[in-house]
């Protein structure tokens, strides 16, 4: 069945649009316009500006056009959604951010102990992964899927410590430098290990899991978080096996591999990139170690 029946507004997003539309103009009237009412401030870079810009497209894809409608019609959809948002995101984000701005908004009033502390490389990591693994308990999930306030507050809360589950490994401030090369690498493998037991869990279950991918009612009520009210209620709808040609167990299963493999891909980009720092940073230290040091030349009389 197509996506068309459910209109414009469900599949395009057009709030969301605007939101975003909103962000990226504020972002570059703080960091280009009045960006010289900032202590500290740089110039933006090209590469922090198209990064931004790339950013909140991603955004717009993964949560503004007919994929965030799939997210609710599809469990394998949903994951890929809950990949991008919290594992290719923040990382992007990192980056994009000038390190100006970043310093501002660490140092605004209450912000600071706490960004201290939530960012120390163990709570980071325990917190994200507890906290995603939480969500996706089968009694759980189905609550805040079918629940506006909830699904938008757990996920907000889940996208705020993908951010702080980042930040040990990719932060550019120097004095927010926790981790060394070899412990960036069990950093890494401490998540993708965290990550693996719910993601076997949804791969492995023999039957589907989630009341709001197999239950009729409960995948109705979960339609409405993205849906309006009076377009689904003029439509005539059994189930997500609509929309798809998968089984709701390998629709399920599907979603938990496409997750994993999105970790693997991006944790290896990231321990590459680690790595390749490590690398640089022993060789630099060692040319410095081993430059011999060479004395002046004698003035002739």
């Amino acid at each position: 069945m197509p996506l068309s029946i459910f209109g414009f507004r469900a599949l395009w997003s057009p709030y969301f649009f605007i939101e975003l539309s909103l962000v990226i103009a504020a972002f570059f009237l703080i960091t280009v316009k009045y960006r010289d009412r900032f202590v500290g401030s740089e110039p933006l870079t090209k590469t922090e500006g198209t990064l931004f810009v790339i950013l909140i497209i991603l955004l717009y894809i993964i949560k503004g056009s007919p994929i965030d409608l799939m997210g609710h019609l599809t469990f394998s959809a949903h994951m890929i959604q809950m990949a991008v948002v919290n594992l290719v995101v923040p990382p992007i984000l990192m980056i994009a951010i000038p390190k100006w701005l970043w310093k501002y908004v660490i140092s605004l009033k209450g912000i600071k102990p706490l960004f201290r502390f939530f960012t120390k490389p163990l709570i980071a990591v325990v917190l994200f992964n507890g906290v995603f693994s939480f969500y996706h308990i089968p009694l759980i999930f189905d609550v805040v899927k079918t629940n506006m306030w909830l699904h938008a507050g757990y996920n907000t809360l889940l996208f705020i410590l993908a951010i702080l589950m980042w930040w040990p490994l990719l932060n550019k401030l120097e004095e927010y430098q926790t981790l060394n090369g070899l412990r960036k690498v069990g950093y890494i493998f401490a998540n993708g290990a965290l990550l693996l037991p719910s993601c076997a869990l949804i791969i492995f279950a023999d039957s589907p899991l989630y009341a709001t991918f197999t239950d009729p009612n409960s995948w109705a009520k979960s339609l409405l978080l993205c849906v309006p009210s009076s377009t689904l209620s003029g439509l005539n709808l059994s189930g997500p096996e609509m929309f798809t040609s998968l089984s709701l167990l390998n629709d399920q299963r599907l979603g938990g591999i496409l997750m994993k493999i999105t970790q693997e891909i991006v944790f290896s980009v990231v321990l590459a990139k680690v790595f390749i720092d490590w690398y640089r940073k022993e060789q630099n230290e060692h040319d410095t170690e081993s430059g011999e040091y060479l004395p002046p030349h004698p003035i002739k009389q």
